[in-house]
């Protein structure tokens, strides 16, 4: 999320230069659905599924539910909701550039669709991090490609906030020269509070996050906690940026107020879980929450990561002076995420101490 033009020369220099980093940064923008835009597999309306296909893709099974729909899609390769859907499942798997495809086809079909832009650019953006760590020349045109297809995606529809909350995750995430700034950000956080006033307050205080500007990011997090939404989504928002702060009271308010709104939302048993590790105490309710997430919630990019889950049962059990179980669970989270920093770096300073 940040941004302004050089010379083009000099611009081109300074990605290949950078570009990694770059990438992962705006990667980060777009792992972010656990917090920002985590949602019901159709709550914007999106065309229903076959039957047996939404039963493989509700429950994870998404390879499964990508060889169902291409079967499906031989008898009916122009029904733009069923291509969009494998792109869904593919996108799951992962597999980003069969993804592309699935999604690229449902655009041509229905070109005026701002869901399928905004998950085409979701696709491009993840395909784009892959490939910056071993194929910048093909990175950087993806990240431009998922900028315009966020841009398009809000151009068919402002009430879109999912391509909202994309395209301003890009532009305040992104290098100068992938479109980012704060000045564009700001401008689009502006466009975005028109339509709706909280998640315009959840952007700044996301920008400020970006910005480090923590206090005044705080003081935005606050300010939506005190007007008390009535969306259980800004809640996990809120509490994904005090997890990552340790801020274990705020955390904990977080939770507190999304139990109140949404109390079977099976999010919960991820934040009651981190939010006791981060607080130390009830270690038994900690355990019990995050298991339960691992074993009843299925993978998905729009919900906590099993890895993470893992992650933070690996800090329970060192908090808990169990070295070996934290091994297994920072071991677990790795399996499922390598490039969980996090996790990849406790697990080496348990094994020191060995």
């Amino acid at each position: 999320m940040r941004g302004t033009n050089t010379a083009r020369a000099e611009m081109v220099a300074m990605m290949r230069k950078n570009a990694g980093k770059y990438m992962l940064v705006f990667a980060a923008a777009l792992l972010m659905p656990a917090s920002l835009h985590v949602s019901t597999a159709f709550s914007r309306g999106e065309a229903p599924l076959p039957p047996d296909i939404e039963r493989f893709y509700d429950a994870g099974h998404y390879r499964q539910a990508a060889e169902a729909l291409e079967i499906t899609l031989k008898q009916n390769p122009e029904d733009a909701s069923l291509n969009y859907w494998l792109g869904r499942s593919l996108f799951e798997i992962p597999d980003f550039s069969k993804a592309i495809s699935g999604f690229e086809r449902a655009v041509k079909i229905e070109p005026q669709n701002s869901d399928y832009h905004d998950w085409l650019g979701r696709a491009c953006g993840r395909k784009a991090d892959e490939n910056s760590h071993s194929n910048m020349p093909a990175a950087l045109p993806l990240a431009r490609r998922a900028h315009h297809e966020f841009e398009v995606a809000v151009q068919l529809d402002a009430r879109n906030i999912k391509a909202q909350r994309d395209l301003i995750a890009f532009i305040a995430n992104a290098p100068d020269a992938l479109g980012g700034g704060e000045d564009r950000a700001l401008d689009q956080i502006r466009a975005l509070s028109a339509v709706d006033v909280t998640e315009g307050m959840l952007a700044v205080a996301d920008l400020r996050a970006v910005q480090k500007k923590f206090d005044q990011a705080d003081a935005e997090y606050q300010k939506i906690l005190a007007l008390a939404p009535d969306r259980v989504d800004v809640y996990f928002e809120i509490a994904d940026y005090y997890r990552d702060r340790a801020d274990s009271a705020a955390m904990e308010q977080a939770v507190e107020s999304a139990d109140r709104i949404a109390p079977s939302d099976r999010r919960l048993s991820y934040y009651r879980g981190v939010a006791l590790v981060l607080a130390a105490r009830e270690p038994v309710s900690a355990e019990e929450n995050l298991r339960a997430y691992i074993s009843k919630v299925p993978e998905n990019s729009e919900l906590p990561s099993h890895a993470s889950a893992y992650e933070w049962l690996g800090k329970l059990y060192e908090i808990e002076n169990k070295p070996e179980l934290a091994a297994e669970q920072y071991q677990a989270a790795l399996a499922l995420d390598p490039r969980n920093k996090a996790s990849r770096e406790a697990l080496k300073k348990l094994q020191k101490r060995k």
